[in-house]
């Protein structure tokens, strides 16, 4: 279509370009072939011929052309299939529409989530079975919920008797102009009042910014034809060049969008904070402060209302069952109930005879034939289930007075249709708590439950274990002649219980007892003046509240007629219920709003169908403030069939109430009923305030008539004590009835907050002597006694201090063009506590058609709806495919279940939308930071406040007598040849291959022989002169220590790099020759293998191979010696260079000379006790650090013997490493945190199969984890647990701790105290304190010492801004001052402007003399009760994390483990984490082991857990596949690798979420 009369060249330069840019993405499969047809057409939308009488600047999808003949037409079209009636008002739809207006112009700039192709296709869903569109006849079915208005308090007290007087067909601002309107000729005056206010910019007295801003900075300005507004079109693309943290340009979509985001996110919403830090560690959050605008109530108090008198007539039963049995006994042929088959055809007529018979029947059976004579199973007062269908209500009504004869308690409840229904365990507890043992049901029924393969009916997921006993007659035994049931007057045993689902999903037992049975039957006979023989049609659930008391109660006790309209025939025929009361002449009828809609929507196909018998059509929902809009459509379209307005009844009820008010039909056609507009932003401050019905945020609600007969009502606060409310205040409604619930079964502690609340006046006074029950409905009394109610306790979510209901909130999400992606009953509204409030939390449904660009349009207008007519931001909106979320047995939304699936990470979302941004407004304060405190104050300070400045050494060197004859040597080549000539044949290395089978050993003289040849090749074949780089290129073996010594013999500078992975080459080439260049390497020296592997094709497709210096082969030697072995001139000349990548991806070399490098071996063999005679094993990689020096220089210099296990080796066989330290019976081994997590993970379930092969690690003295990092405590934890059965010493396992400019700072030797584990408060660590707190405490981090510190060596803590030295309780840079120090760096790739300081800094104040390396670790010193080998108080180091991988954020320092600690814990299937930050936006990058499909479950999951813990919005959430985060060979994330590659587009993530 979009080609059609459009020519290209006509078009302006950038749509051209974005054409361009749309058919790139096509092509490379960026965008399917829908969202490119759709995109283009929308770009070409304002160059193609307009269709006449089309206004342009609507868009395409929304132009429906006004026909001037019948806007009844409009109505229907508007109302069918559009929403759940209940939350329909075309007033609110237009609200909503120009709450949207202004966003009109400007399109979202919101950026789209990138979901991977696979997720896309699975999520449309090609065989799905459509939903019930209803949303069931259950509380639950209606999401709940609160309401907001807008923030200015509207003037004046309440005048009431405006409102009231108001007619439905009153001025054309009444609240259902609409809906009334649509009778009227002319062109829908509904849609004329849309386009007004569209069109009109509707004033918002202080309109807080928008949700979601657009960039319109950024916009391409496209020229339209006349009349159209311009919008901004956001841009996608390789929008703008953008530079990393480093200063390099990535042009890529994910900056792009990133960018956008951070656009979006910069305009205020919350207001600016204030700007400083209270440093008193309980960080405290920001507390919402009071609005001092905000309405308040100014009314009186108000008084308790009571209801008329309850007239007792003479001849009302004395009981329900005297009533039945006289009926039954008087008038046995009387119809009492008339049931209907799918096709509305009468099934069955239940007489007042045989319901007394067989009420009678049941009730012998039930007494006498279950159990035995002696042991019956059920006496009176027991409680039996009721399990019926909804399409059998003469079983449950025989059933239920069969109880009642039998004097037993009924508790009904629904059909289990599988094991797992939704909330099935809570009714499985209650029936338990109930002490249910027998359950009665139909014979269909029966058959129908699910059965085990024997025929068994299933155990139930929680239930008790029940007796099911079938009631129907033929099944039953007759009572004999002289059995009679005991007919008693009313009293207070417990009559039924009926049950009830809370807002967390449990669920309790309403108890009645009899006499408020009959009392409850008494008071609705008065107020809806039944009388003998009447016609009632029921459509509502016949097993509880309305459905229960008329159709099955008080009709027996009138002797009345009830036609039942099963839930099924609805479903097929929703004008049935219409119909019937046509056919029966019915007077009365019970319904729900939904019944009505459903009549809407089918009423065009019926022309004979009159109401005019009608005098009560009760409305069981009418307590729901948006069921007025169906009461005022349903009697717009009906007047004309005979409905009379007075006839339409509102009634409010609830399970612990039961009625609590109900609208009586009056005979005065004259007076209207009761209707108010109020402010939603007054209700959400529980303040009534009439509003203007200009305004936007109003919610208009309906009388539900007077107090019932004989009850008295109140209105208590909410919360706290229940005090009375003034006149203008909304509360709680409470009563004081016979006619009401008395307890929670079982559970004395509710029913005492519930049944037994006595409400106090403000001087403190009871109101009355006798308790109140809470309704647990919200509103109040109005002029002449009427009762409103504008919302549920239940449904109430109370954010940043206002009340939102969750309807009202259904209400407005409903009213954003619902039609194309939502269906209208599924919708579920709901609030979390996150951070210290609620936030809310909308899940919908979606239609399986409509495509992702669609609902994301949809989502970010129901954001902008809600804010703008509630005030209040939505946490998160998540759409879930057709037909998934769980259901009560009626087919509405399990509200607790959704909310528990949602919590946990089962609802599979296929859209999420997040806005922690927005709605998040009670983060502590971000830290500013002081003007910086000079360095001499803060030492000064310490010591007054009595604080050790962070000092600790090592023992002295000097002080420490030994028979060190390495001692004698200032370097390693004369050790090794003073060993060669006096131990020849002592074995210095042995080298295991996978089997662990000797694979190579090395002597001493060995050794020195092979060195002394490759020094010969070195000079001869290579050419080389003293002080050349040599390049070492071997797997982890003999041939590289080999090499290295060769390379000292021959004075050359020996480099060693870990070749390139056969398997991958392409990508670890090139850090092979990254290395080989910025070394300045003469030569490559390596074995035949990787020669090979250097010279082949993949090689040359990786790197430019003709570049590599001349590559020398170590396998084939020559036979001479080196006329002499050079010695250098002075031991502070180079001896090797140490190549290493940082985590945060900087590759770093750093020169090691002879003298440091003789100093470290001296110290690690004087810390670890290393002679001759000891044997090590070492399963460490042997390229850089402290893996290196172990691996290869520690035996020559201390002539021990290393046990050398490649770490590769492992993975073929994971038990190799303790199998050899256990055969070898090793005291001292090392390993690296890769190799503890593959032992781990791989032998975890091996253990005992180890125990029975001989493993045993009880030798172990030390088993230490060499790490350049914060030590894994949870690793290092759970290894030494799961060794602890092959007798490994939990005291053995410890951590070293090394970095770039000192190899070996910390490692655990053999003697000296255990390493000890501190807890701190990582809040107070955030801000560069250390604060010990107790284990377990909130907040507590744990953090192991990372070894002692090795002799030689001085720490000292330093501040690393101001270079001066901190005290005990301060985090700070790590500096150290060691003769084993590196002495410096050889060259820094990456960053050429490296502070130059790392490795002579001298502190600022205090000892200024000294030189101290700095690490680039943050840490702390704290000095313990443990005493050292020298009898000291010993001193702990606590390394914390890299300087150059601390985030800062909110002005604290933030170190990625901890908040990747975190996110690892929020749901089962992310397996790893790894955070960064881009443009100060948090970045969480998670693994996913699972289904594609938990992809968007996470989402909310990561966001929740990150604000809880480290009070951080998350911006960014990308889930991505097991094994993308990049790891190096020591285990460490390689963070920045991954921000490059998520901003180079290159992870393929399964999902991507920007959070607004």
């Amino acid at each position: 279509m979009a080609d059609r009369s459009i020519d290209s060249l006509a078009l302006p330069l950038e749509v051209r370009a974005k054409l361009a840019e749309l058919d790139l993405e096509l092509s490379e499969g960026d965008i399917t072939q829908k969202g490119y047809e759709k995109k283009k057409s929308k770009l070409l939308g304002a160059y193609l011929p307009q269709p006449p009488g089309v206004e342009p600047s609507l868009p395409q999808e929304r132009r429906t052309p006004v026909t001037p003949s019948s806007s009844s037409r409009y109505h229907r079209r508007r109302s069918s299939g559009s929403r759940d009636e209940r939350y329909r008002s075309d007033v609110h739809t237009e609200a909503v529409q120009a709450a949207l207006a202004k966003h009109k112009e400007r399109k979202m700039a919101v950026p789209m989530p990138s979901k991977r192709r696979s997720l896309v296709v699975q999520t449309s869903m090609d065989a799905y079975t459509p939903p019930d569109t209803s949303s069931g006849s259950e509380d639950e079915g209606s999401g709940q919920g609160d309401s907001q208005g807008t923030p200015s308090s509207s003037q004046g007290s309440l005048n009431m008797e405006h409102w009231i007087s108001r007619a439905i067909h009153g001025s054309t601002t009444s609240s259902t102009n609409s809906s009334s309107s649509t009778q009227s000729g002319g062109s829908g005056a509904a849609n004329a009042l849309a386009d007004v206010m569209t069109q009109t910019h509707i004033e918002n007295h202080s309109a807080p910014p928008d949700v979601t801003t657009y960039t319109t900075e950024h916009s391409i300005q496209v020229e339209r034809p006349q009349g159209s507004t311009p919008r901004a079109v956001p841009k996608y693309g390789n929008a703008e060049l953008m530079e990393t943290g480093d200063g390099v340009p990535v042009s890529s979509r994910v900056s792009a969008k990133i960018q956008q985001l951070v656009n979006t996110l910069k305009r205020p919403k919350r207001p600016p904070l204030r700007e400083f830090f209270v440093d008193d560690f309980e960080e405290l959050l920001e507390v919402q402060q009071p609005d001092p605008n905000q309405p308040r109530p100014e009314g009186a108090q108000m008084l308790a209302i009571r209801g008329e008198l309850l007239g007792v007539v003479t001849n009302w039963p004395p009981s329900l069952e005297a009533a039945l049995q006289r009926w039954g006994t008087i008038s046995p042929k009387a119809p009492c109930l008339t049931t209907m088959d799918t096709n509305g055809k009468p099934l069955y007529i239940l007489t007042y005879g045989k319901l007394w018979t067989r009420s009678m029947k049941v009730a012998y059976n039930i007494l006498h034939k279950l159990g035995t004579k002696q042991e019956p199973m059920v006496r009176p007062g027991d409680r039996v289930a009721l399990v019926f269908p909804n399409n059998d209500p003469a079983a449950f009504m025989v059933a239920f007075y069969g109880c009642l004869l039998a004097e037993v308690v009924p508790v009904p409840i629904e059909v289990p249709l599988t094991r797992k229904d939704a909330g099935s365990q809570q009714i499985g507890f209650l029936l338990g708590s109930c002490g249910v043992t027998v359950a009665l049901t139909s014979d269909a029924c029966h058959k129908g439950l699910p059965k085990s393969p024997t025929g068994e009916i299933l155990q139930f997921k929680g239930w008790p274990r029940l007796l099911w006993f079938v009631t129907e007659s033929k099944h039953l035994s007759k009572p004999p002649r002289d059995w009679f049931p005991h007919i008693k007057d009313a009293n207070n045993d417990t009559a039924y219980i009926e049950y009830k689902t809370c807002k967390d999903g449990s669920v309790l037992g309403v108890t009645v007892t009899r006499i408020a049975l009959l009392t409850h039957c008494q008071a609705l006979t008065q107020a809806c003046a039944y009388t003998e023989a009447e016609t009632i049609v029921n459509v509502l659930d016949f097993k509880k509240d309305v459905g229960l008391w008329h159709g099955i109660l008080t009709s027996v006790m009138n002797m009345m007629h009830v036609i039942s309209i099963p839930y099924s025939l609805m479903k097929v025929n929703p004008l049935s219920w219409i119909q019937k009361v046509y056919a029966y002449k019915a007077k009365v009828a019970c319904v729900k709003s939904r019944d009505m809609h459903w009549a809407l929507v089918a009423h065009r196909d019926q022309r004979d169908i009159n109401l005019t018998s009608l005098r009560m059509l009760i409305v069981a929902d009418g307590a729901n403030p948006w069921s007025i809009s169906s009461c005022d459509a349903f009697l717009n379209v009906f007047q004309s069939k005979g409905l009379r307005p007075e006839v339409i009844c509102p009634c409010a009820s609830s399970p612990e109430a039961l009625t609590v008010a109900i609208r009586r039909p009056t005979d005065d056609t004259n007076q209207p009923p009761g209707r108010g507009v109020l402010s939603m932003h007054g209700l959400s401050y529980g303040v009534i305030r009439v509003d203007s019905e200009e305004k936007l945020s109003v919610l208009t609600v309906q009388d539900v008539g007077m107090v019932m007969p004989g009850g008295v009502m109140c209105v208590v606060r909410p919360e706290g004590i229940p005090l009375l409310c003034r006149t203008d205040e909304i509360g709680e409604l409470c009563v004081c009835s016979i006619a009401a619930g008395t307890s929670y079964y079982g559970l004395s502690g509710m029913t005492k907050n519930t049944f037994e609340m006595f409400p106090m006046m403000s001087s403190g006074a009871p109101v009355s002597e006798y308790p109140f029950v809470r309704t647990g409905l919200l509103g109040f009394v109005g002029p002449g006694g009427m009762v409103f109610v504008v919302g549920k306790m239940d449904g109430l979510m109370v954010v940043s201090g206002r009340r939102h209901n969750a309807d009202d909130i259904v209400a407005t999400a409903l009213a954003v063009e619902p039609m194309k992606f939502v269906y209208r009953g599924r919708i579920a509204v709901f609030s979390i506590n996150v951070l210290h409030d609620e936030r809310i939390v909308i899940i919908a449904e979606q239609r399986p058609d409509s495509t992702e660009e669609d609902s994301f349009q949809w989502m970010s207008r129901v954001l902008q709806a809600i804010d703008g007519i509630h005030q209040v931001g939505v946490y998160c909106l998540a759409l879930v495919p057709a037909n998934t979320l769980p259901k009560t047995p009626l087919g509405g939304i399990h509200l607790s279940e959704t909310k528990q699936c949602f919590l946990e990470g089962s609802l599979h979302p296929c859209n999420v939308l997040m806005c922690p941004h927005t709605c998040v407004i009670n983060l502590p304060k971000p830290r500013q930071k002081q003007p910086e405190i000079g360095p001499a104050s803060v030492m000064v300070g310490n010591l007054v406040s009595g604080k050790r400045i962070a000092q600790a050494s090592g023992r002295d060197l000097g002080q420490i007598e030994d028979n060190d004859q390495g001692r004698k040597f200032m370097f390693l080549a004369e050790v090794l040849q003073w060993r060669a000539q006096t131990t020849p044949d002592h074995i210095l290395f042995t080298l295991l291959n996978s089997r662990g089978t000797i694979a190579n050993s090395l002597t001493c003289l060995q050794l020195h022989k092979r060195a002394e040849k490759i020094a010969v090749m070195l000079m001869e074949r290579g050419h080389l002169q003293d002080g050349d780089h040599v390049a070492l290129v071997y797997p982890p073996g003999i041939d590289l220590i080999a090499a290295f010594y060769g390379c000292l013999y021959a004075g050359c500078v020996p480099i060693t790099v870990r070749p390139p992975h056969p398997q991958n080459i392409a990508t670890t080439l090139p850090t092979v020759k990254m290395i080989v260049e910025v070394s300045r390497s003469a030569c490559i020296m390596t074995s035949q293998l990787v020669v090979k592997l250097l010279r082949s094709r993949e090689a040359g497709a990786a790197v430019d191979v003709r570049t590599w210096p001349p590559v020398l082969d170590t396998d084939d030697l020559p036979k001479r010696r080196p006329a002499q072995i050079y010695k250098p001139s002075n031991p502070d000349t180079l001896a090797y260079l140490d190549f290493s990548v940082s985590t945060t991806g900087m590759l770093a070399g750093v020169k090691m000379s002879h003298a440091a490098t003789s100093a470290l071996c001296r110290s690690i063999k004087l810390q670890c006790e290393l002679y001759p005679s000891r044997e090590v094993a070492i399963c460490l990689d042997p390229y850089c650090g402290l893996g290196f020096v172990l691996w290869c220089l520690c035996s020559v210099y201390s002539g021990h013997q290393s046990i050398l296990i490649p770490p590769s080796e492992l993975e073929i066989n994971p038990s190799l490493w303790l199998l050899a330290v256990s055969q070898y019976k090793v005291r001292d081994t090392f390993c690296s945190y890769s190799v503890m997590e593959l032992c781990t993970r791989g032998l975890g379930s091996q253990t005992e199969s180890l125990k029975t092969r001989g493993l045993d690690l009880s030798r172990v003295r030390t088993c230490v984890v060499v790490a350049e990092e914060r030590p894994r405590i949870a690793l290092t934890q759970s290894f030494s647990k799961l060794f602890k059965d092959l007798n490994l010493n939990p005291r053995a396992v410890s951590t070293s701790f090394g970095c770039r400019v000192n190899l070996a700072i910390c490692l655990q030797g053999t003697s000296g105290p255990d390493p000890t584990t501190v807890y701190v408060d990582m809040r107070a660590l955030r801000h560069d304190r250390v604060r010990l707190v107790e284990r377990g405490s909130p907040h507590s981090l744990p953090l192991m010492e990372s070894g002692k510190i090795l002799p030689g060596v001085r720490i000292i803590i330093a501040n690393p801004e101001t270079k001066g030295p901190l005290g005990d309780s301060h985090l700070g840079e790590i500096w150290v001052h060691s003769a084993h120090n590196a002495s410096g760096y050889f060259t820094i790739y990456g960053d050429e402007s490296l502070q130059s300081d790392h490795f002579n800094s001298r502190l600022s104040f205090g000892d200024t003399q000294t030189v101290w390396a700095r690490t680039g670790y943050l840490g702390f010193l704290r000095r313990t009760d443990l005493t050292d080998a020298n009898g000291e108080r010993h001193d702990a180091l606590y390394v914390v994390g890299a300087l150059d991988e601390a985030m800062e954020l909110r002005g604290m320092r933030y170190h990625p483990i901890d908040i990747e600690t975190s996110v690892i814990r929020a749901h089962k299937s992310i397996t790893e984490c790894a955070v960064f930050t881009w443009t100060n936006l948090l970045v969480v990058v998670v693994e996913l082991d699972g289904s594609e499909q938990e992809a968007l479950d996470l989402v909310p999951l990561v966001t929740n857990v990150v604000l809880e813990e480290h009070y951080l919005i998350v911006g960014v959430v990308v889930v991505v596949d097991v094994g993308v985060i990049p790891i190096n060979s020591r285990g460490e994330k390689q963070r920045m690798h991954l921000r490059d590659g998520f901003l180079a587009d290159q992870l393929d993530p399964i999902y991507v979420a920007y959070n607004m």
